[in-house]
C-alpha cells in the first residue's frame, strides 16, 4: 500500500441530525490522531466551504471542545444543499475544487451526508481521478430519512426514530385528558420514504401510538383516508394518524401539491416541492366531514435536532462511520460509502462494510411492501423488530445548571 501524505477535507451536507456531529468528531479526532494526515480542515457550509475557500483549521479547537461534539445536534462546520452539475456539461465547479485540493495540499476528501452527498463524492472522485490528482475520497452516511441504498440503517436516524415514537406515546397521552372526541393527525417527514413516519409505529406496539399510519410507499386514496378515520373515530371517540409529509396519491402526485390546486408550491434549490402543512389540511378536512375537534401537529424540525432523546446506539455508530472513513482511506480505500451491516437473531451486532458510491448515489431505499399492512395504514412486526434495536439506550451529554453544554468551536479560518 502505497503511503499518500497530505491533507483532508471534512465537509457536512443536506439536513442535520442529532448525531452528525458525532460522525464529524469520530472523522476529525481520527484524522488529526494520523500519521498521514498533515492537516485536517472542516469546511464551512459543506462543498460550498471547498468553492468558496472558506476552510477551519481543525487544530486550532480545544480537544475538550471537540469532543463535545459527539452529544451536539446539528451541523456544527455548517451545511448546504448544493448539487454539482454534471462535469461533462459544467465543469467549472470542478475545476475550482480541484484548484482549493492543490492549495491547501488535499490528498482526503470526507464527505458526511445523505443520496446527494454520496452523488458529490462520487462526481469528485471521478474528476480527480481524471485529472490525474490522488486524492482519497469516503462518503460518511448521513440521513434521518433512512433512505440510503446498501447500509442497514443510517445515522441519524435511529435518534430521529426514538424521538418520534416517545412524542408519539406523549402525545397519546395528551389526547386522552378530556371526555371530549378529537381527532389528532401527525405529520412527520419523509418525501419519498416512510421510514420515519413508520417510527411511529414502534409508539403502537406499546399501545400507545397511532391508530393509523400512512407512507409515501403506498399510494394515499384520500376517501379510503376518511373512512378509515371515521371509523376509528365513531368506534373511540378518539383517532390518532400519522402521515409522511410526502404521501402520494396513485399517480404520484404529492397531496401537498394537490390540495394547493392552483397555487403556486414553493421550491428549493433541487426542484423539489417544499413539502409541510399537510397535516393540518387534512385536520381541518376531518373536522367539517365529522364536525369533531381536530387537531394537526407537524413535527417538523425537532426530528432532526433532538438530541436530549439521542439513541446512545445512534451516538457510538455514527462516530464509528467517521472514524471508519478515515482509517480506511489512510489504508489506501477510496471511492466508498461507509455502510452498516447488522445482525437481529439473537440480540443485535452491527458492523461496518463498504459500499461502491456509484451504487449509493441518487439511489434511495425505500420501505418492503411487505412490511405495511395489507390495508396500507399501519405497520406489521417486521418493521418494529427491525426498528427496536437502532433506538436503543440513552445518550448522556454534560449538563451545566440543567441544560446540555453543547460544543461552541471558534472555527479559525484556514489561511
Amino acid at each position: 500500500m502505497k503511503v499518500l501524505k497530505g491533507a483532508c477535507i471534512i465537509g457536512q451536507s443536506g439536513g442535520p441530525s442529532s448525531v452528525i456531529n458525532a460522525s464529524a468528531y469520530g472523522a476529525i479526532r481520527t484524522a488529526l490522531d494520523s500519521d498521514v494526515i498533515t492537516k485536517v480542515y472542516g469546511a464551512a457550509h459543506g462543498i460550498k466551504g471547498v468553492l468558496d475557500d472558506v476552510l477551519y483549521d481543525m487544530s486550532a479547537e480545544d480537544a475538550e471542545e471537540l469532543a463535545l461534539l459527539k452529544n451536539t445536534p446539528s451541523s456544527a462546520l455548517g451545511s448546504c444543499r448544493y448539487k454539482l452539475k454534471d462535469p461533462d456539461v459544467d465543469d467549472t465547479d470542478y475545476k475550482r475544487i480541484l484548484e482549493i485540493f492543490k492549495k491547501y495540499d488535499v490528498r482526503y476528501f470526507f464527505y458526511n451526508g445523505g443520496n446527494d452527498s454520496m452523488d458529490t463524492c462520487n462526481k469528485i472522485s471521478k474528476f480527480m481521478l481524471k485529472n490525474g490528482y490522488e486524492c482519497r475520497v469516503m462518503g460518511i452516511p448521513k440521513t434521518i430519512d433512512n433512505d440510503l441504498f446498501g447500509t442497514d440503517h443510517c445515522p441519524g436516524y435511529s435518534s430521529a426514530a426514538k424521538y418520534i415514537a416517545t412524542t408519539a406515546m406523549e402525545i397519546y397521552l395528551d389526547a386522552r385528558v378530556y371526555d371530549t372526541g378529537m381527532v389528532t393527525v401527525l405529520e412527520i417527514m419523509g418525501r419519498h420514504a416512510g421510514w420515519l413516519t413508520a417510527a411511529s409505529a414502534i409508539a403502537t406496539h406499546y399501545g400507545m401510538g397511532p391508530d393509523l399510519i400512512y407512507l409515501p410507499e403506498v399510494p394515499f386514496d384520500l376517501e379510503k383516508f376518511y373512512a378509515d378515520v371515521e371509523r376509528i373515530y365513531k368506534a373511540n371517540g378518539k383517532c390518532i394518524v400519522a402521515v409522511s409529509e410526502g404521501i402520494a396519491d396513485a399517480d404520484g402526485k404529492l397531496m401537498v401539491e394537490k390540495f394547493a390546486e392552483g397555487a403556486n408550491v414553493a421550491r428549493d434549490s433541487f426542484g423539489h416541492a417544499q413539502l409541510g402543512g399537510i397535516g393540518v389540511t387534512l385536520a381541518n378536512n376531518i373536522k367539517e366531514r365529522l364536525g369533531c375537534k381536530t387537531r394537526g401537529i407537524e413535527f417538523s424540525l425537532m426530528q432532526r435536532c433532538a438530541a436530549h432523546s439521542a439513541s446512545a446506539t445512534d451516538v457510538e455508530e455514527s462516530f464509528l462511520a467517521g472514524k471508519t472513513a478515515v482509517e480506511c482511506a489512510v489504508n489506501g480505500i477510496t471511492d466508498k460509502m461507509v455502510g452498516f451491516k447488522c445482525n437481529r437473531e439473537n440480540g443485535y451486532t452491527c458492523e461496518t462494510e463498504l459500499l461502491d458510491l456509484s451504487e449509493v448515489a441518487n439511489t434511495e431505499k425505500k420501505i418492503p411492501r411487505e412490511w405495511i399492512n395489507e390495508e396500507g395504514n399501519g405497520l406489521n412486526k417486521e418493521f418494529v423488530d427491525y426498528a427496536l434495536p437502532l433506538i436503543a439506550g440513552e445518550a448522556h451529554p454534560p449538563y451545566v445548571n440543567g441544560l446540555p453544554r453543547f460544543a461552541k468551536l471558534k472555527k479559525v479560518v484556514a489561511k
